[in-house]
């Protein structure tokens, strides 16, 4: 089962995920950038689902360290966020992040891109 970790500082947005996706990953948590550098680290999880405005560290700079750090660079983040923008996915993928949702979550799109990134 691929491991999926959830960076998501708003409960309801957590559980909404976790609704979604608990039945066929296994699931992580972190509530700010700096927790999501700390479980990636010790969990490796397969994807990382980075919400880009968080408390402590956003998502943005958590995202720049992780791929730069040669053990995590490989994991496949995508961004998860309200910042819908016309330049804020070219922002989220000059700061490392592998793909682009806006929130509120579309799931179709989401699967689609986890299927993309996860080989499924």
């Amino acid at each position: 089962m691929k491991t999926v970790l959830i960076v998501e500082d708003i409960e309801l947005n957590r559980d909404l995920l976790a609704q979604l996706l608990g039945d066929g990953y296994r699931l992580l948590f972190a509530a700010d950038g700096v927790a999501a550098l700390e479980r990636a680290a010790a969990e490796r999880p397969d994807l990382i689902l980075m919400d880009l405005s968080l408390p402590r560290l956003d998502g943005w700079e958590a995202t720049r360290r992780l791929k730069a750090d040669a053990v995590l660079a490989s994991i496949p983040v995508i961004a998860l966020t309200a910042h819908a923008m016309a330049d804020d996915e070219a922002r989220a993928r000059a700061c490392g992040c592998d793909d682009f949702l806006t929130k509120p979550v579309d799931e179709d799109a989401l699967f689609e891109k986890l299927a993309k990134h996860l080989g499924r």
